[in-house]
């Protein structure tokens, strides 16, 4: 069997000890005696086996050379140092090793039968180009340099992977060109720096086996299992979101393991938390605290006892208990930090603070189920590793604090994507201006000539609806009360009972007939004032604790009052919003995608949606005013929908309620800004504020000359004040028609005057539903409510 089988390089491998032999040839002609005789002994050896000068390729040579190879190599390989020095001698690129050291073969067979022997961090995929680059150096004298640590990762007696690295010397080895090899040139050279993940043009520069390796190379191999933890420590420390990466506490484990030399190790963590003075659980996959034993948080001090609170959070020094159990007993289970350890069985534990010149930001604990494996000896170990674990716990707090702003924004004060970009941009400038010393503004944030788009589904009647609900809810509790009353009087026929009797009979009068805004406060100060130091003097009289108690359950401890119907309105608003805005959202992905703009919506009695597109917002010169008529299409079919989705919903809620839809449509461009203070994009200028006056009123206006509303339950109402967009919006509803979105009513109106607004008018259409998403039939409002109520 041949070396080079199933390897594909441009190198040719042939185990050769030319070089060697001609050290030795040198030295026989040494004065010294022995020097010289020893190196003779050397050479009458190889001379019986040319191969060995000459080189070979073949396995089996290895076997049959053995002993004569052994004694080639033996200054190499010194008798006297062989159980001390790792050391083998290798081909390049193969695993091949045909000499060692008794130190190497130890290790070998402490690591068991199964392990194969393979080099870390060698690039499979780019052993072809690093032989051209050795070719490169060895053969035209260009000095490419790329030298990498490499290394073997090989397990001890206790299964713990220990990290050696390997340093060749290649001064035993010559490289030399065959017929195939082609002449590199300085262009060919130049070509090559700029293409070295280009395997096929390396190929056609270098051909495969076109160069022959003849020699072998010296592996010094050296233990720096600490060195290289250490490193692991702080590579497997860089990186973002480790905390989801179920695979880096247990790479964490391993590394530390190898760092102490211990294979029954776990490592925790737990964070300090100043403001609170508690120390609580880093969230993450495998994330553990051994020290407040995996609750959510425990005060510093009840966690601790004084000495080791003095030592953490004061000292920032670290300690350790080496015999838990041992310490448990002498301290009778008072030492809370002990307590914990013991009741997780374990056994031994050191505790290290991460803390910078701030002070104390975290615990690192590190824990055996062995005692005295971990000590204070030991425990200097992590004077190395700390700092890294103290930058990345100082990055991982600032990444965190950069996660909560950036939740805040998103959830509290969102910048829509659409306008990020801008937001950025002074913010860029901003920090430069910061930078150069210069003073700090954020400027203004405006985008002019954009077109606007507003539309609402609002439930209809609100107020109505909610002073009916509490109108119920006031008349119930009042009953609840009179009753009450009624059987004290009874068992005790005080005056004062008849005079609250006829207090809640005229409160429940004066609801039922004329019920106020102010009437819900009155009775509430009533209830509260009057009733209830009465009700507690009650409750003394057997007879009515059971009364009294049904009162108290019915009262809701937020509102402190009877809150049955107004909660069934208040759940109706709240579900009718989140489906509606939900529905909403969707179908906004889909319209970004047609052409990017602006758009934000909000809940009040219903939804409200605003929307801009233009020129300065896309940023792009790709602006049309197709995308404005397209965007308006699609605001005025995804309101019918809305429509329809809420009346095959409508039975879902607690409360019925209606709801009416209206678009307002505004023909000129205008320059919206964003305002710091209320966080929220604005119309800017006098005659702009004109469409935000009518924003604001347009849903409560009157048709002209009656006392009926423009928004109407079953209708979309589409307000505007020019002929152009009396023309276009027509053009749309009669291609909704032929869609079955809309009826075919429809009425041009005009409106009663607003305040600094005149000359508005509205097309008003009524829209087509379905029972529900299955059904094919087109109903109006009315047919659908017969319908569901049949």
């Amino acid at each position: 069997m041949d070396i080079n089988d199933n390897i594909e390089s441009p190198l040719e491998l042939s185990v050769s000890f030319n070089i060697l032999l001609r050290h030795y040839e040198a030295l026989a002609k040494s004065d010294d005696e022995f020097v010289a005789a020893k190196a003779k002994r050397i050479l009458d050896t190889a001379r019986a086996y040319p191969e060995l000068e000459k080189g070979f390729s073949d396995f089996s040579m290895l076997k049959e050379r053995e002993k004569e190879i052994a004694i080639i190599l033996e200054d190499s390989f010194s008798p006297v140092l062989t159980n001390n020095e790792i050391k083998t001698a290798s081909v390049p690129f193969h695993n091949l090793i045909f000499n060692s050291s008794e130190r190497f073969k130890s290790i070998i067979k402490t690591a068991g039968d199964d392990f194969e022997i393979q080099i870390k961090n060698m690039p499979k995929d780019d052993t072809y180009i690093i032989a051209c680059t050795i070719i490169l150096n060895f053969c035209y004298g260009y000095n490419l340099n790329f030298k990498r640590p490499f290394y073997y990762e090989i397990p001890d007696a206790n299964g713990i992977l220990r990290y050696y690295k390997i340093l060749y010397n290649a001064d035993f080895c010559e490289i030399v060109p065959t017929k195939k090899a082609k002449k590199i040139t300085k262009e060919d050279y130049d070509e090559l720096l700029d293409n070295f993940e280009n395997i096929e043009l390396w190929k056609k520069k270098f051909p495969p086996n076109s160069y022959i390796f003849k020699g072998f190379v010296i592996s010094n191999i050296f233990d720096v299992t600490d060195d290289q933890s250490i490193s692991n420590i702080k590579s497997n420390l860089i990186g973002e979101d480790k905390r989801n990466d179920e695979s880096f506490m247990e790479e964490f484990h391993e590394v530390f393991r190898s760092l102490l030399g211990i294979n029954d190790i776990k490592v925790g963590f737990s964070i300090y938390n100043e403001e609170e003075q508690t120390f609580e659980r880093v969230y993450g996959v495998g994330m553990d605290s051994y020290l407040i034993n995996n609750k959510e948080s425990t005060d510093c001090k009840g966690a601790l006892c004084g000495w080791s609170y003095d030592r953490l959070l004061n000292e920032n020094k670290y300690f350790s208990v080496s015999d838990v159990e041992k310490t448990y007993k002498l301290s009778k289970g008072c030492a809370p930090h002990i307590k914990a350890l013991h009741e997780q069985g374990i056994k031994s534990a050191i505790f290290a603070p991460i803390a910078n010149e701030k002070g104390l930001m975290g615990i690192l604990e590190i824990v055996s189920n062995k005692p005295q494996v971990l000590n204070s000896i030991n425990a200097n170990k992590l004077i190395d590793v700390m700092p890294f674990i103290v930058s990345a716990v100082e990055r991982s707090k600032s990444e965190e604090e950069n996660l909560i702003e950036a939740i805040i924004q998103k959830e509290c004060t969102s910048i829509h994507p659409s306008v990020h970009w801008r937001f950025e941009k002074e913010a860029k400038n901003y920090i430069k201006s910061e930078m150069n010393g210069e003073q700090a503004i954020f400027k203004k944030v405006a985008f002019e000539n954009v077109y606007p788009l507003y539309g609402q589904i609002d439930i209809k009647r609100s107020s109505e609806a909610r002073n009916l609900a509490t109108q119920q809810d006031l008349t119930l509790q009042l009953k609840a009360i009179k009753k009450i009353f009624k059987n004290a009087l009874e068992i005790e026929g005080l005056p004062i009972y008849e005079q609250f009797i006829y207090q809640t009979g005229n409160y429940l009068k004066a609801i039922e007939n004329n019920f106020q805004v102010d009437s819900e406060q009155q009775i509430s100060e009533f209830f509260k004032q009057d009733i209830e130091p009465i009700l507690k003097h009650l409750y003394s009289v057997d007879e009515l604790k059971g009364q009294i108690d049904a009162y108290f359950e019915s009262i809701d401890d937020k509102v402190n009052m009877l809150y049955r119907h107004r909660k069934e309105y208040d759940d109706t608003i709240a579900l009718i919003n989140k489906e509606m805005a939900a529905l909403l959202d969707t179908k906004q992905v889909e319209a970004q995608l047609m052409y990017p703009h602006y758009f934000e919506r909000y809940k009040t009695d219903g939804v409200e949606h605003n929307m801009y597109v233009g020129e300065s917002i896309t940023k792009e010169d790709s602006f049309n005013l197709i995308y404005l008529y397209n965007l308006r299409l699609w605001q005025l079919q995804v309101m019918c929908e809305m429509e329809n989705s809420y009346y095959q919903m409508q039975s879902k809620f607690p409360v019925s309620l209606d709801v009416a839809s209206m678009i307002l449509v505004f023909n000129q461009p205008l320059t919206i800004s964003f305002r710091m203070d209320e966080k929220q994009f604005d119309v800017d200028g006098t005659y702009n504020a004109r469409y935000e006056i009518v924003k604001k009123r347009v849903d409560k206006a009157y048709i002209k000359g009656t006392t009926e509303r423009v928004t109407q339950k079953g209708k979309i109402s589409i307000v505007y004040s020019q002929k152009q967009d009396e023309r276009e919006y027509l053009r749309y509803i009669r291609f909704l028609q032929s869609k079955h979105y809309l009826d075919t009513d429809i009425e041009i109106v005009e409106l009663q005057d607003l305040q600094a607004v005149t000359g508005l008018k509205a097309i008003r259409v009524s829209v087509l539903y379905h029972k529900n998403e299955d059904d094919k039939a087109f109903y109006t409002y009315d047919d659908l409510m017969k319908e569901i109520k049949a």
